[in-house]
């Protein structure tokens, strides 16, 4: 259900983009922000391949070196707590992002300003990414 959800708004961007009554989006920034998300999207699926490929090596060398069970398990401790909070972490991203863009938006024209907003809303976001973290340790 999510899929269909997430696909059927993916597929409803362009028909804003290109809507009769008027452009409700520039489309040279559409071109541009759609280019920066598939570059920024390739390159995390390549460092996710390199990562899983890196460990694949690492646990082979560990194999055939035939180290101790209890040093081998050290070496390859996963923190579970980490993946838990993943989601929270994106959520985190992309709120800054859609705020900082939302304040963008309002203070026209674009500018210098307009940089700076960006970055105080993502900083501001990864605190609360940070603080969320510390209260979860407790």
């Amino acid at each position: 259900m999510k899929k269909i959800l997430v696909l059927s708004m993916i597929m409803a961007v362009p028909l804003a983009a290109n809507a009769e009554n008027g452009s409700y989006i520039n489309q040279e920034v559409f071109n541009i922000c759609s280019v920066i998300f598939l570059v920024g999207m390739g390159m995390l699926f390549l460092l996710t391949i390199l990562k899983r490929i890196l460990d694949f090596r690492l646990k082979n060398k560990i194999v055939e070196k035939g180290i101790d069970h209890t040093m081998a398990a050290s070496i390859l401790e996963t923190n579970p707590q980490e993946g838990r909070n993943i989601n929270i972490k994106w959520f985190a991203i992309l709120a800054g992002l859609g705020s900082g863009l939302t304040l963008i938006h309002y203070t026209l024209p674009l500018g210098i300003h307009s940089m700076a907003i960006m970055s105080f809303c993502l900083a501001v976001s990864f605190l609360g990414y940070f603080f969320f973290l510390r209260q979860t340790e407790r």
